[in-house]
């Protein structure tokens, strides 16, 4: 073996087998070179210095002996780890190269520059120790990397403390942890050419749904910049969710979440004094843009499932963009080692018993709710004051926080991302985090009693006071299979994600009223007449919502499109229903713009609502949208599980006047398999089911409003609140008509309402009238299941 061979090896030369030569990181970069590359995958060049090289250092400096003494007082007790630590770099920084290694280096590094046409190509130069990336050692990123290296005598000056940085504190303890033992680990330098990202953007990206777990969605998050500031929570960065199962399509643009960032920094070269890199302020446009478009998205994406599928697991991987050639880079890959590792046997939820007032919100990281006493600590220089229990309160976190954010019951940032440090640790750690609020710091205070809440969503939310909340286990294998299809009640497309391990056969009910009132807020007709509306202020907070957008009808279009397709997405290829809007006039009054459209009614339960108001003039225009967008998540996004249904329609002529609507806007039912529901919630819809069933495609049974009308009970009435009951004998009556009349008609029936979900002995009696389907509350779906089956068990053993 030269001398090259022995302490230097190029990336393409080597593969996944070479961990112990050249560390993880640097034989997943060989391992992606030289398997990937049919796959359009690019992999900036490099080398990798080998463990012998970091060996032969040690022994030519006669390190081996010191270091180990000093690691014999640490475990004794008689120095502690800072000091430790600190007395370790500092014999490894004083330390010369021996003369065969630095040659070998300085020969690469200059090969490299012939390779790239330059006489001093800039590099990135990264750590990678031999025990690092393991699966079980997820902690990735406890060494040291240096950007815009240029020269040789940097790069050994780069190297020199990439080794010192296999004794940082956070390092020592971490092996500490995980029982490696520090003088069998060894570190190896990856030494690549800088992609120039510090002229367009870089991020992370996962094969698989970080906080879900959910396998079918590529996320990736992207901040302008080198990627560090993504890497170390310093951005809030852009996020996006593309489905995995599309990309295969050339047809297709399956993007199903688009997050904007704040992306307040951006980190690029320095020129003169010590240091390489710098963060600097980004422009408003930079603030207010997406770094990457669709078909970057799309080409990222890709790879990642090409990552994966070689990999077979699911992938955490490093990109860039370079501004100077435009092109898409892959700069690290690794196995995603937390909801991989998990068990799909199992779902933990969570759930809060009780209101509280908000008092900031960010990124919700896991599922859980924890409770317990703010800690605000900005520095690390002061983590030995926190308690354990305690919730953490800071700016942002490095390894340096691990020691803390062990005792912690729940983390809570200012800055970051998804990706963040805090994110990655408190994933592994299991326990919850709200990262990227901007302003906890500012706004909790010392022994404040709070509830931290990741249990809603995408959103998480930190409330006053310590709430009541319940945690449950249902063991998901012990699910009976039944007859009745078991559906579920969704509002939030963050949710959908959340439950998508659950037992059921798709979505009943897709509320789109929670996606217009939470995520869009504005009146569709205050978009359609933006030039006219009169009041300033509101013409204010719709300028700033749709900043960006040309135009501000694709804002309303683009949200409800990615929203619906996200939950879309959650249950392909099993039927999704969702319901077009279907508030009413106080509510739609009650979003941005909405008091300059709509009349004042004495009772909105029964006025212009559902299918009267899509066809009205004055509405029309405003139901446009929704068809847009929900033609663009059938025809672009390509979710053909997607079921139309119409609320409130009182006549067969409405119906015939919504349908034809429906088909003038590009959705004809029939046409691209596109099914189109009707729900049955008004006694005219029973009474002329015959009829109705000739016009739609299935009956969805919302019983709240049906109780209301059969018996004349205002359900938002406290005083007549007794009377209201869906187990009413009137109301069954009604029901088990429609069951039988639509099985005659071969209409597929269900229910979507709120019966099932609060009274068991309900869901008893549709399955023994002959329901198609029950829709439930996420809550309700293990005991409504087992009582369904419980009953079809009970039906097969009855006398015929």
């Amino acid at each position: 073996m030269g001398v090259q061979d022995k302490y230097i090896c190029w990336l393409e030369d080597l593969n996944s087998g070479d961990v112990a030569l050249v560390g993880g990181k640097n034989a997943s970069l060989g391992e992606m070179i030289a398997s990937l590359q049919q796959e359009g995958i690019s992999v900036p060049g490099g080398f990798a210095t080998t463990a012998s090289a970091y060996r032969e250092f040690l022994h030519a400096n006669k390190l081996e002996e010191k270091i180990a003494g000093l690691l014999e007082d640490l475990n004794k007790g008689n120095k502690s780890l800072a000091k430790t630590g600190q007395a370790i770099r500092r014999l490894i920084n004083r330390g010369q190269f021996p003369e065969a290694v630095s040659e070998a280096i300085s020969m690469a590094y200059r090969l490299l520059c012939e390779r790239y046409q330059s006489d001093e190509v800039d590099v990135a130069v990264r750590s990678s120790a031999t025990a690092e990336d393991l699966p079980e050692a997820s902690f990735a990123g406890q060494q040291e990397t240096y950007l815009n290296i240029a020269g040789a005598e940097e790069l050994l000056e780069a190297c020199r403390r990439c080794y010192a940085s296999l004794f940082t504190d956070r390092a020592i303890s971490y092996r500490n942890e995980k029982g490696f033992e520090h003088m069998k680990v060894a570190l190896s330098v990856g030494v690549q050419k800088m992609v120039r990202s510090d002229r367009a953007g870089s991020g992370v990206m996962f094969s698989i749904d970080t906080e879900t777990g959910f396998p079918d969605v590529v996320v990736i998050n992207a901040a302008w910049g080198l990627g560090d500031n993504v890497v170390q929570g310093i951005v809030n960065p852009d996020e996006y969710l593309i489905f995995k199962p599309f990309l295969d399509r050339p047809d297709l643009v399956p993007v199903v979440g688009k997050s904007l960032g704040s992306k307040e920094k951006k980190m690029v070269y320095a020129s003169g004094g010590g240091h390489k890199t710098k963060n600097v302020d980004t422009s408003a446009r930079e603030r207010f843009s997406y770094v990457l478009d669709d078909e970057e998205l799309l080409q990222l994406a890709r790879w990642a499932v090409a990552i994966e599928k070689h990999y077979q697991k699911p992938m955490d991987m490093e990109w860039a963009k370079d501004g100077e050639s435009g092109e898409l880079f892959i700069v690290q890959a690794r196995p995603e080692t937390v909801q991989s590792s998990k068990g799909s046997a199992k779902l933990r939820t969570y759930s809060l018993k009780e209101e509280g007032t908000a008092l900031v919100r960010g990124l919700a990281i896991g599922s859980a709710i924890a409770v317990g006493e703010v800690q605000v600590i900005e520095n690390p220089d002061r983590i030995e004051q926190f308690k354990a229990g305690q919730i953490l309160v800071t700016t942002m976190t490095d390894p340096d926080w691990v020691p803390a954010m062990k005792k912690a019951a729940g983390i809570i940032t200012d800055r970051g991302g998804r990706t963040s440090h805090a994110a990655i640790v408190s994933r592994e750690l299991g326990i919850p985090a709200i990262v990227g609020t901007e302003t906890a710091t500012e706004e909790l205070s010392d022994g404040q009693s709070i509830t931290l809440c990741c249990a809603e969503g995408d959103q998480g939310v930190v409330y006053e006071g310590k709430l009541v909340y319940e945690k449950e286990e249902i063991e998901l294998d012990r699910m009976p299979r039944t007859r009745t299809q078991v559906l579920l009640n969704i509002a939030s497309p963050a949710a959908a994600f959340r439950w998508w391990r659950l037992p059921v056969e798709g979505i009943g009910l897709a509320r789109m009223e929670f996606i217009i009132n939470n995520i869009i807020k504005v009146h569709p007709l205050a978009l359609l007449k933006f030039d006219t509306l009169q009041d300033g202020k509101v013409k204010k907070q719709i300028a700033a919502l749709t900043r960006g957008y040309q135009k501000k009808t694709d804002y309303f279009i683009d949200h409800l499109t990615r929203g619906i397709g996200r939950i879309a997405a959650s249950r392909y290829p099993d039927p999704v229903i969702v319901r077009m809007s279907d508030f009413k006039t106080n509510e739609y009054a009650n979003l941005i713009g909405g008091r300059e459209f709509e009349p004042e009614e004495d009772n909105p339960m029964l006025g212009v609502r559902g299918a009267a108001r899509y066809y009205s003039e004055k509405y029309r225009e405003a139901f446009a949208l929704e068809c847009q967008a929900l033609k663009k998540i059938r025809e672009e996004l390509g979710f053909d599980n997607v079921i139309l249904m119409i609320p409130f329609c009182r006549t067969l002529m409405e119906a015939d006047k919504v349908l034809k609507l429906l088909s003038r806007n590009g959705l004809v039912r029939g046409e691209k398999g596109l099914q189109v529901y009707v729900m049955a919630e008004v006694p005219s819809n029973i009474i002329l089911a015959e009829e109705f069933a000739k016009r739609f495609d299935g009956f969805s049974i919302g019983s709240n409003d049906l109780t209301q009308l059969v018996l004349g009970v205002d359900r938002d009435q406290e005083e007549l609140a007794s009377l209201f009951d869906e187990r009413d004998e009137a109301v069954k009556e009604m029901i088990a008509h429609l069951i039988k009349v639509a099985r005659r008609a071969g209409t597929k029936v269900g229910i979507c309402g709120q019966a099932p979900s609060d009274f068991p002995e309900f869901a008893e009696f549709l399955v023994r009238e002959g329901i198609d389907s029950i829709s439930l509350n996420p809550d309700s779906v293990i005991k409504v299941r087992q009582r369904v089956a419980k009953t079809e068990e009970e039906m097969s053993h009855a006398d015929p």
